[in-house]
């Protein structure tokens, strides 16, 4: 038998463009996990309909968050004036206390919240520590979510008592051991990425290796780039060799077409044309960017440049887990560089739709995920409506489809998301 969900069916494909059924249905086969059929609802009795608690359903491609720290989300909200500050106030003291046992309940809580928010895949940096990343692992397995997960790797500048030789080798160690046990488990739910965390925190020995292990075992890569000018200061003179912060990571053997780089928000355009040749895909974060006072991200240089873009909560530098605040988010920073300059296109809803679907699965080579089409994996969100339109949708005709994203993007949260679907499987 197979599955079906009625509702109002919405994906964006391509970037701003949408494509929906107003009375619709995604047909799928809990077996397979695939979806079968998509188009205008016909009730067909070999058909099992799912029941949601929705009393308006608008179906969406599950959400994909493309960078967030999952032992930091506790400490969301802590105000600093920048980035460097606030990690070594607020958040390498959590990291470090993120042990066994204490580790497993928060990430039990951690991918409870990121479904209950409508986020079906996400990826994710833990702690240093490798029972840390074993325990995030044993939670995203247990939740039913799909997730791409990786041990934080540093070895100056670190909160371990270790001295760096010694803390570069134990971590390349305990990658290689983590990435051999869990990348492609749950029948190809989860991944590892490899993780340095960022050149201010890792030699250029420890990324080099790093980039051997991605290799070598098949994995993404995951670390950050360009976020704030005091790093890129930083970064500079550390490592005077290079010609910019990119090309640190260039010449480690670092950037490829799996490899995923959060923020890039003040890239010369040298480091934009390497990003753009070496296949490099960026994790834009702009909930975190506006917090941290970080910047203002280029969106419309880098996506002219042909760089693959997704979205992401970067918790606990961006305050929450909800796409859709982190949509809205994006589509505000670029209005405000229009602001600024006229001749900067705004971004629309639709336009974050689809980075944070379509956009977030290219972004992790997944053309499987963030559509909803025939033979693509069935991860669904399933959206009530009427717990985002004002007073709840009572005098609210049925919106098209625009004005249904335009209206979850601006009001919804983790109130409106009724059911979640990953892999033809029904979480809540």
């Amino acid at each position: 038998m197979k599955t079906g969900i009625r509702g109002h069916v919405i994906d964006a494909p391509e970037f701003g463009k949408l494509r929906s059924h107003q009375d619709g249905a995604v047909i799928f086969d809990p077996q397979t996990g695939l979806i079968t059929s998509v188009g205008n609802y016909q009730d067909d009795p070999e058909i099992t309909w799912l029941e949601t608690k929705a009393t308006r359903p608008v179906i969406l491609p599950g959400l994909i968050d493309i960078h967030a720290h999952l032992p930091q989300y506790p400490a969301v909200a802590r105000t600093e004036s920048a980035l460097l500050p606030w990690l070594e106030k607020h958040i390498f003291p959590l990291e470090r206390n993120f042990r066994q046992p204490a580790a497993r309940a928060i990430a039990d809580a951690f991918f409870a919240e990121l479904l209950a928010n409508g986020t079906t895949t996400s990826m994710l940096y833990t702690a240093i520590w490798e029972d840390s990343c074993e325990a995030a692992f044993a939670a995203a397995q247990a939740s039913g979510a799909r997730a791409i997960i990786g041990k934080v790797m540093m070895d100056e500048g670190t909160y371990s008592d270790l001295e760096p030789a010694e803390a570069a080798e134990i971590s390349i160690q305990q990658s290689r051991r983590l990435a051999q046990k869990w990348h492609g488990a749950a029948n190809g739910r989860l991944h590892y990425a490899v993780s340095p965390r960022f050149a201010v925190t890792c030699s250029a020995r420890l990324m080099k290796d790093a980039a051997k292990l991605a290799e070598e075992t098949g994995t993404y890569i995951q670390t950050h780039l360009s976020e704030n000018q005091a790093e890129i200061e930083y970064v500079k003179q550390r490592f005077p060799q290079s010609k910019n912060y990119t090309d640190v990571y260039a010449q480690a053997g670092l950037l490829n077409a799996k490899t995923i780089l959060g923020h890039c928000i003040h890239l010369s355009n040298q480091e934009i044309t390497t990003l753009a040749e070496t296949n490099t895909k960026i994790a834009h974060c702009p909930g975190s960017n506006f917090f941290l006072n970080s910047g203002l991200f280029p969106m419309d240089k880098l996506r002219a440049a042909g760089i693959p873009i997704g979205l992401a909560s970067d918790v606990a530098g961006g305050p929450e887990l909800s796409m859709f605040a982190v949509m809205r988010d994006a589509v505000n920073m670029q209005k405000a560089r229009h602001f600024q300059d006229r001749s900067i296109p705004i971004l629309t809803p639709a336009q974050a739709l689809h980075l944070a679907t379509a956009g977030g699965a290219e972004v992790l080579s997944r053309p499987d995920l963030g559509r909803l089409e025939k033979g693509k994996t069935a991860d669904l969100a399933i959206i009530d409506l009427d717990k985002a339109l004002p007073l709840q949708g009572q005098f609210t005709p049925p919106p098209t489809a625009p004005e249904a994203i335009d209206t979850l993007v601006y009001r919804a949260n983790a109130t409106a998301v009724a059911s979640v679907i990953v892999g033809g499987k029904k979480i809540i």
